[in-house]
């Protein structure tokens, strides 16, 4: 039986899964394999890079389908007024999903010691249920459930019946809920708003801290091909002694999107050279919008530029991504869910208000 395997769906999820290999023993490293789902990200190249890095041993493609992938599964989508009849759709859904994944499922789970998954919530997790695979769950992002319990959200309403239900794997609850969901790693149980028995507490400050010199720049090498061109870029240009970095994210509509960064390149800019990082999944061609400013790819996540040497920027400026992992930044600004209303009914970003 083989160790340990990552099932991740983000750039982000993959630097996790570094950072708790760095974490074991010497001895223990490197036997991990990692499984990069192609059903929301693009990870383009990183797959190569993986495989010939210390962290894994094998690397695989999964073309996790989404369950609109599936029409026969529309049917159990509609209402119909009754939560009896409705809770039995849902369980049939919940097997159904999980058998129709399983063509596209690259590995053996089963062969494996501990199986850790980022993202539950997504087909992968409906599948390891399905076939009765016990595994670790790990938060989307750093602190997230603090803005957003999805599984609170997604089953507000009877949720005590519902998690129930999924203790008995009748139908399925992500974030810890599952019946073969084994515990949840968040990174601070203290600002999750709703209490589940199976959280668990590793802090990834502490993974960080862990880390050798050489630990930080294999995880650079992974990550990014043109570090060097990144340097050139923030030592020179127009008002560069004084960065700003604004971080992009999937917001609501694209017009309504280009709108806010507008607003923040302005507000937050002035004076400055300001950097636009990409989130993975931000479609708006900033590119074309901002052809004067500096863009960086969506292609790694924020926290590994604290591995650049002599990176400062005066501040960091966030709508809704938590950026407690930023140490290169002066000043981090947080704006959240009070900035968000000047753009769209509030109930589009507060989840955690309406559960």
């Amino acid at each position: 039986m083989k160790k340990r395997i990552y099932v991740c769906h983000t750039f982000y999820h993959v630097y996790v899964a570094c950072l708790k290999e760095c974490y074991l023993p010497a001895s223990e490293r490197g036997c991990a394999d990692l499984v990069l789902s192609t059903m929301s990200n693009d990870f383009g190249n990183l797959k190569d890079r993986a495989e010939t890095s210390s962290f894994f041993d094998q690397v695989f493609w999964f073309d996790e389908k989404e369950d609109r992938a599936f029409p026969e599964l529309s049917k159990y989508h509609v209402d119909r007024g009754n939560l009896l009849i409705n809770m039995l759709a849902r369980i049939r859904y919940t097997k159904l999903l999980g058998k129709l994944q399983e063509p596209y499922v690259p590995v053996d789970f089963k062969g494996y010691r501990d199986v850790y998954v980022f993202c539950d919530s997504d087909p992968i997790g409906y599948y390891l249920n399905y076939k009765k695979i016990p595994y670790h769950a790990l938060e989307d992002g750093l602190d997230c459930i603090r803005y957003y319990d999805t599984a609170r959200y997604d089953n507000r309403g009877h949720f005590g019946l519902k998690a129930f239900l999924s203790s008995l794997n009748l139908i399925f609850i992500q974030n810890g809920y599952g019946k073969y969901c084994m515990d949840m790693e968040v990174n601070n149980i203290s600002v999750c708003p709703y209490p589940c028995k199976k959280y668990i507490e590793l802090r990834r400050e502490k993974l960080v801290e862990h880390l050798s010199g050489s630990d930080k720049d294999e995880i650079l090498a992974l990550f990014l091909e043109n570090i060097e061109e990144l340097k050139e870029k923030f030592s020179s240009g127009l008002n560069h002694e004084h960065k700003v970095l604004i971080l992009t994210e999937p917001l609501c509509s694209l017009e309504v999107r280009e709108r806010i960064f507008r607003d923040l390149v302005r507000e937050q800019g002035a004076g400055a050279q300001v950097i636009l990082k990409l989130h993975p999944r931000d479609q708006l061609d900033y590119e074309k919008l901002f052809p004067e400013l500096i863009i960086l790819s969506g292609k790694f996540p924020m926290e590994i530029m604290n591995f650049i040497p002599g990176l400062t920027v005066d501040k960091v400026v966030s709508v809704m991504t938590v950026p407690d992992g930023i140490h290169f930044a002066k000043e981090i600004i947080f704006l959240g869910e009070d900035f968000m209303d000047r753009y769209e009914a509030r109930e589009l970003h507060c989840q955690n208000e309406q559960i």
